[in-house]
């Protein structure tokens, strides 16, 4: 049931992140919208650990997962515009 939960969770979160910070070079799909939000959270806990706001055996929650996923957008953008420019 956890990885049934993370999915849920990160698909949720993919999608309030792509709503948050729109463009048009983001990644698609439930497949990918998934796995941003996946990453977020895996972002935002291990930021959050590091810097003392979670426990080593906490996990971010939605809100966390939602800051992490916009972050992993910022940094996609920056590198889509970056190549996009380049070549």
């Amino acid at each position: 049931m956890g990885i049934l939960w993370t999915i849920v969770i990160g698909f949720v979160a993919g999608i309030i992140a792509k709503f948050l910070h729109p463009g048009p070079n983001e990644p698609s799909g439930f497949i990918l919208t998934t796995i941003l939000g996946i990453v977020g959270a895996f972002l935002a806990t291990f930021l959050g650990q590091a810097l003392g706001w979670y426990r080593p055996d906490q996990g971010a929650g939605l809100i966390g997962a939602i800051v992490g996923a916009i972050i992993v957008l910022f940094i996609w953008s920056t590198l889509a515009r970056r190549n996009s420019t380049s070549i």
